[in-house]
């Protein structure tokens, strides 16, 4: 099965620190407006045209050094980003919707759902057991 939706779940440490709220507003603007006008009106993940897109930033992370990078910035519906981070659609009460979009996009069954999920948890798990630094320095591709 050929995964295009799957789970980020961000370490603990490194919750609620985004560019959204680092940057000056002005140039989050720039950069999530340009990722809307890469995706032409359709998510860069489950290809649904839609009116609505959300700015979604991609992180990479060095489990070796602690470094969190960013890799890119997309544009994706609000089903997509759901399932991203589910463990806040969960708190939100909003799972079961999450479940079925990630099984559409997938193709996946329940059963592969709850396994992905299982071991992004527990990816998670051990990320959150250190800090991260931030490593953004790439940012500028993003602004031109």
């Amino acid at each position: 099965m050929g995964i295009k939706l799957n789970f980020e779940l961000v370490p603990e440490s490194c919750w609620y620190s985004n560019l959204r709220t680092a940057l000056p507003p002005e140039v989050w603007d720039t950069i999530r407006k340009k990722a809307y006008a890469r995706a032409n009106g359709r998510c860069m993940i489950c290809s649904e045209p839609t009116r609505r897109l959300e700015a979604h930033e991609q992180w990479e992370y060095d489990d070796k050094n602690k470094i969190q990078s960013l890799s890119n910035i997309i544009a994706v519906c609000k089903s997509c980003h759901e399932v991203i981070h589910i463990g806040r659609t969960q708190l939100m009460g909003r799972e079961d919707f999450a479940i079925e979009h990630y099984k559409k996009v997938n193709g996946a069954t329940y059963a592969e759902y709850k396994k992905a999920l299982g071991e992004a948890n527990a990816i998670h798990r051990e990320r959150s057991k250190h800090e991260w630094q931030l490593d953004a320095s790439n940012l500028n591709k993003f602004l031109k």
